[in-house]
């Protein structure tokens, strides 16, 4: 998804996962050249090719989510951040450094063992010769999906960085409280090299969560009236009068649902349908359990219809076009986009501060050329 992000001005050297079912979806888009699929701990320097002007890393998120065990960059998920590292260190030490290195991860990265974790990742940047600069941002300025995300875009110390692509200090919504909060624990060594990215906020979002609703989906079937009635039997108070109160519009309405566990005014763990009506997609997660799978609720008066959604759905709020081939199995295609980027936050992050900046580093490096 970055790489379709990043579009076709771009050319890949290399691409690595480990997992053999995404990489199969890779090659099956992208084609079979630059991929190794290969755990990262294995990698050699000499194993990435070139002089990458961009390198990106998405490592996992698992144990830096709130959701998660709290394991931190100790966990042995996003714990990968660390042999990426070693990569990148034995690239600038044979005089290879890669121009831009970007890191996307959950927004729970900036708060980790009180921040720890963070700062952990902004030092070792630092050491190596990068100035860092970090922006989360909301994928639901793009598409009809609530999916907040960090990235971390750091360069080479000293580089030429057009004044359009910074500000003099934070600016939102890129820079929120978390942020400013992680910025001012950082040591005032690496605060003095800090970059405030600022990319242009994009036009208003045109989409819906309706737009992208299949009316006939292939992989998921409509729940029973019985199934209805039974996800809509877990909802609480609010959440009921939400679905009063959207039967009430007469018209299709489309909402999103998640099962989750609450404590009842008892202080015993139940499970809630949670709904929401306004045209926006909750966050996708990868598939590890029922409750993980976000529910489509279609109001038009009295009728009310449920069913998962689909892949090709989920796919939609990422932002990959419907040309882009799925997995065949539904779990698969959730998980490869639960697990993913959204593609037009990639391509905005492109053409408002990776595209400038290259250009910037090609015009200097000709001049002293």
């Amino acid at each position: 998804m970055v790489r379709a992000g990043l579009g076709t001005g771009w050319t890949c050297l290399f691409a690595n996962d480990f997992d053999h079912k995404k990489s199969r979806v890779y090659r099956q888009n992208w084609g079979d050249g630059e991929l190794r699929i290969a755990d990262v701990e294995t990698l050699k320097s000499g194993d990435l090719p070139g002089q990458p002007h961009l390198v990106w890393a998405s490592f996992p998120c698992q144990d830096l989510s709130l959701a998660g065990g709290g394991a931190g960059l100790k966990g042995n998920r996003s714990g990968t951040f660390w042999p990426f590292w070693r990569l990148m260190k034995a690239r600038i030490a044979e005089q290879r450094p890669p121009g831009m290195i970007v890191l996307e991860n959950v927004c729970g990265t900036l708060t980790s063992h009180d921040g720890k974790d963070f700062t952990a990742i902004c030092a070792a940047l630092s050491d190596e010769g990068y100035s860092i600069g970090v922006l989360v941002i909301d994928a639901s300025l793009f598409v009809p999906h609530s999916r907040p995300r960090l990235f971390i875009i750091c360069t080479r110390m000293n580089a030429a960085i057009p004044n359009s692509c910074v500000s003099s200090g934070p600016v939102l919504p890129w820079h929120t409280k978390a942020v400013r909060t992680a910025y001012a624990r950082l040591p005032a060594e690496i605060r003095r090299g800090w970059i405030w990215w600022n990319p242009s906020v994009p036009p208003a979002r045109t989409k819906s969560l309706s737009d992208l609703i299949e009316d006939h989906p292939a992989d998921v079937r409509w729940f029973s009236k019985d199934e209805t009635s039974r996800l809509i039997a877990k909802m609480s108070d609010l959440n009921r009068e939400k679905l009063a109160q959207a039967k009430l519009q007469r018209r299709r309405i489309v909402g999103g649902l998640y099962r989750r566990t609450r404590e009842d005014e008892f202080g015993r763990k139940v499970q809630r349908a949670e709904i929401r009506f306004d045209d926006i997609s909750g966050c996708l997660r990868t598939p590890a359990g029922g409750s993980s799978r976000q529910v489509i609720l279609v109001v038009e008066g009295e009728s009310v219809k449920a069913r998962l959604i689909s892949g090709r759905e989920t796919a939609r709020l990422m932002g990959l076009p419907d040309t882009y081939t799925l997995p065949q199995r539904y779990n698969e295609a959730y998980h490869l986009t639960g697990d993913g980027v959204v593609v037009p936050v990639v391509r905005h992050l492109a053409r408002c501060i990776f595209e400038p900046v290259v250009e910037s580093m090609k015009a200097r490096a000709t001049v002293a050329a």
